[in-house]
């Protein structure tokens, strides 16, 4: 295990305080303090919501699928985690379900010896062999013990939940019913994460890819006393966002806004449907996005995965792109898109197109569910 004089001082400062006192959380809000010494920061870091925690604006992912191999002794995936590490990244997510923990070997690998310069996300799955399960403290525990193991360190900073669980309503499903009540199953959930933090093995935590009053509730059961507070979101945030869109923009970025929670915005390259070089049908919803995407690159003299990476780093409540780049040329090109300012003019014009995109493929989507086939071509997009 990696001996870290930073996780030290937290538990030193923060292990021993139970209740609300764990974060020094109100009912409203953070009300901490920085840390001591954050004027010594880099400028590139930002502080991930209420958290002590100072992130990178990207986010080095390890779900790797194209170039990279998945497998823990990969050299080549080691290589390029050191090198994300040498480029100023010090933020890093992976996954349980990631090559059957796998990633999580080589995300150990490749920041051997620097555990104390980077910040981990790691997610818990709620599958088993195909099948949705119930997070339940003794299960967490056991999950969190083995993505310890993996990553080869006696912490985590972050810990996610990688989805919904068995029972807690989802985006696309229809059962359990999008009405049931969650709160008996949220104070479950806040109490099994508090007792994570207390022992040591997590710092903070949050979830991924849940409804808005999901959310909203684990926000106020988190604050309770005796509870440590959610910290942060992971989700997807991206200009081809489609129907989830609006459930970020109206209803995830308000709540983001009230707990000042940390967001994690992945796939900025719409899982990689915006990577130049793929093909796009003409006349389809994604093809009216890739024109504006190209139009704002050529004029700012930029590359359109910098677009694109610099769209979502612009809003507020992203505190930093989780994009999953295999190759270095690939991080820093991503990174570059961080330190982008898109002026006023380019803003609106991707706002619009990604609006179009939105209302588009959430029409086609309803006929889809209507008549049974696609009304055009583009909803393949």
């Amino acid at each position: 295990m990696v001996a870290d004089t930073d996780r030290r001082h937290f538990l030193t400062t923060l292990g021993a305080a139970a209740g609300s006192a764990v974060l020094g959380l109100s009912k409203a809000g953070c009300t901490t303090s920085p840390p001591a010494g954050t004027s010594d920061r880099p400028s590139h870091l930002v502080r991930f919501g209420h958290t002590d925690l100072w992130v990178s604006r990207l986010c080095q992912g390890t779900a790797f699928r194209t170039h990279l191999s998945r497998k823990g002794d990969s050299k080549e995936a080691h290589d390029l985690l050191r090198h994300c590490i040498d480029v100023g990244i010090n933020f890093f997510d992976t996954a349980e379900a990631y090559g059957s923990g796998q990633s999580e070997i080589a995300l150990g690998h490749g920041i051997a010896g620097r555990r104390h310069e980077v910040v981990i996300s790691t997610k818990a799955y709620p599958r088993v062999e195909g099948e949705k399960i119930a997070f339940t403290e003794p299960i967490l525990r056991t999950r969190v013990e083995a993505s310890l193991k993996r990553l080869g360190t006696d912490y985590i900073d972050l810990y996610f939940l990688h989805g919904p669980d068995k029972k807690t309503p989802s985006f696309h499903e229809e059962e359990p019913d999008r009405e049931a009540p969650t709160w008996a199953h949220m104070e479950e959930i806040a109490a099994a994460m508090t007792a994570l933090v207390e022992s040591g093995k997590i710092r903070y935590w949050g979830v991924s890819n849940h409804l808005p009053r999901q959310v909203e509730e684990l926000m106020e059961v988190g604050n309770q006393s005796g509870r440590s507070p959610m910290a942060g979101l992971q989700d997807y945030f991206t200009v081809v966002a489609g129907d989830r869109r609006s459930l970020m923009v109206d209803g995830m970025f308000p709540l983001i806004r009230r707990g000042n929670l940390g967001l994690m915005a992945f796939s900025p390259l719409g899982g990689g449907n915006l990577v130049p070089g793929r093909e796009v049908p003409e006349g389809s919803a994604l093809m009216d996005v890739v024109t504006v995407l190209d139009e704002v690159a050529g004029e700012l003299g930029v590359t359109r995965p910098q677009v694109c990476v610099g769209w979502v780093a612009a809003h507020s409540e992203v505190a930093s792109v989780l994009s999953g780049a295999e190759k270095p040329e690939h991080v820093e090109e991503n990174l570059k898109g961080t330190e982008l300012t898109l002026p006023a003019s380019a803003m609106a014009r991707l706002n619009a197109a990604a609006e179009a995109y939105a209302v588009r493929m959430t029409q086609e989507k309803m006929a889809l569910h209507r008549f049974g086939e696609p009304s055009a071509r583009s909803a393949s997009a």
